[in-house]
């Protein structure tokens, strides 16, 4: 590819299909922009985490279980480890909240290891649609939408567990246990919160767009005979990635919660 070629076809493979591309808002109007991709993959990736679970639990045998079971129950029971290494306290809903962001991350992530070109040239060719990106993590977005969530459940449960009171005095009264250092307290304390569903979702983004634009680069400056060269390699490592960022997104999940329960107890 010459370089223009090679620019633009990066590009094409960064643009979303948006309410923008059909025309039903402004390309300005930012605010307004809806990905239908992403909410359409990200959905699509739930749903088949949940339809998956459902039919197992469904059919699920205790003599003999076959394969899917046996993997499924491996992943409960290393979810289920890993809160009660993490979490000391009683609560129903941190098992099965850890288990649905550790799944389904997974299976957004793994959307990345799909071929480039293929779900696009499908959706140009079947449906019209000129862009698609198909990797819901890699859309800055769905990850801060995800821990945005993750963040209003630690503040609903922060007030629930420390109650109004008590969810007020560790805004101003902590680190520093004295009135005149109640502003100090404050501007530390809302740092420190909003940092939290910062980090937690431009770290996933981050390591899930530099991946795909890996990929993109492989397929833009290299011929199809050759792109194998580039692009096994890094789809191999890449799974370790995959993992590891449906990983640490679980695992700060279940220690912001924790924390949440922890501080009451001191």
């Amino acid at each position: 590819m010459s370089d223009s070629t090679t620019s633009e076809y990066i590009e094409h493979h960064l643009e979303h299909f948006s309410l923008a591309k059909i025309g039903l808002v402004s390309e300005e109007t930012s605010f307004w922009n809806i990905h239908i991709d992403s909410l359409f993959f990200s959905w699509f990736t739930g749903l088949i985490f949940l339809g998956l679970f459902y039919s197992v639990a469904k059919k699920v045998k205790s003599g003999f279980p076959g394969k899917v079971q046996c993997f499924i129950e491996m992943v409960v029971e290393f979810v289920d480890k890993n809160v009660k290494d993490t979490f000391y306290c009683s609560n129903p809903i941190i098992a099965p909240l850890s288990l649905t962001i550790f799944c389904w991350v997974i299976l957004m992530n793994v959307m990345d290891l799909v071929p480039i070109d293929f779900l696009p040239y499908l959706a140009k060719n079947l449906l019209g649609i000129a862009y698609l990106k198909a990797v819901p993590s890699a859309d800055l977005n769905i990850t801060m939408a995800m821990a945005l969530s993750i963040f209003f459940l630690v503040i609903f449960y922060s007030i629930k567990v420390k109650k109004i009171s008590g969810f007020i005095k560790g805004l101003v009264f902590h680190p520093f246990n004295h009135p005149i250092m109640i502003p100090l307290n404050l501007l530390i304390e809302i740092v420190s919160m909003l940092a939290k569903p910062l980090s937690l979702g431009m770290r996933l983004f981050g390591n899930m767009f530099s991946g795909e634009v890996v990929f993109i680069l492989c397929a833009a400056m290299l011929p199809w005979y050759l792109q194998w060269i580039g692009s096994v390699p890094w789809a191999i490592f890449h799974i370790l990635v995959i993992l590891i960022q449906a990983f640490v997104f679980m695992m700060l999940t279940i220690v912001y919660m924790s924390m949440i329960y922890e501080g009451n107890k001191h």
